[in-house]
């Protein structure tokens, strides 16, 4: 048993292995009369492996290519088109990671990119409220990878490493709490949700006539007066209040 893995490969697979056979085949007609009746054939076979686009422009344009193509350009057969000629086969440029040196990745290079920007600030006021923001968002980032626990003052001293001495976070500066920062978090991801799953209700029945439906089914049930109550109606008799 002869497995696929095994076979020669495909040059084009919506077409299948027997129709490259023949393609095969045919490359080794002597006879050019033979070749250009048997590449008509195989072109015949071909358009039957995909009549759905019979009615696409240059249909019988496209067999032929794609005949050549199979035949790896080798088949000299009388075409009713231009022969293409091989397609020169150009690697892409590789795409090159960028390589920086990061001293606490979990933070990321926005971070540094931040620290690098508050350093170079020269108003004392501005400075100081970007040193309480980078802060909290390396808190924040520190919690996405270790939610057990985290030390306000190793984000401090995290800081001061990275800034090389210059920001410095003191009493003047805020640290959010972290049952704040993973409410916050929580909260976020409820409202997500919560409006998710409106657009949800209001996709799969409003807009699909539900709400009208609700309404006619609930006239329907109490007589066509709307929204009426089905309670019985007591006689002023036994109302304790008409005494």
């Amino acid at each position: 048993m002869i497995y696929n893995s095994q076979r020669e490969k495909l040059l084009l697979p919506e077409y299948g292995r027997n129709i490259q056979t023949m393609v095969q085949y045919a490359v080794n007609i002597p006879d050019r009369e033979e070749r250009n009746r048997a590449a008509r054939t195989i072109i015949s076979v071909m358009a039957s492996t995909n009549p759905n686009y019979k009615d696409v422009e240059d249909f019988n344009h496209k067999l032929w290519d794609h005949l050549f193509a199979i035949s790896e350009y080798k088949l000299d057969v009388d075409s009713p088109f231009p022969k293409p000629e091989p397609e020169e086969k150009k690697r892409p440029p590789r795409l090159h990671y960028p390589q920086q040196n990061i001293r606490y990745r979990h933070y990321g290079k926005n971070i540094e990119n931040f620290i690098e920007k508050a350093k170079e600030t020269e108003d004392p006021e501005l400075r100081n409220k970007f040193i309480e923001v980078i802060a909290n968002l390396m808190k924040k980032s520190y919690l996405n990878w270790n939610r057990d626990s985290v030390n306000d003052e190793l984000i401090k001293q995290h800081l001061f490493e990275m800034s090389n001495g210059e920001l410095v976070f003191n009493d003047t500066h805020r640290m959010t709490s972290t049952q704040e920062i993973l409410g916050l978090n929580k909260k976020n991801q409820q409202q997500s949700q919560s409006q998710k799953q409106g657009k949800s209700f209001h996709k799969k029945g409003f807009q699909q006539g539900g709400g009208k439906k609700f309404h006619k089914n609930f006239q329907k049930n109490n007589g066509g007066n709307g929204f009426q109550s089905n309670r019985p109606k007591q006689h002023p008799s036994q109302n304790p209040k008409s005494e």
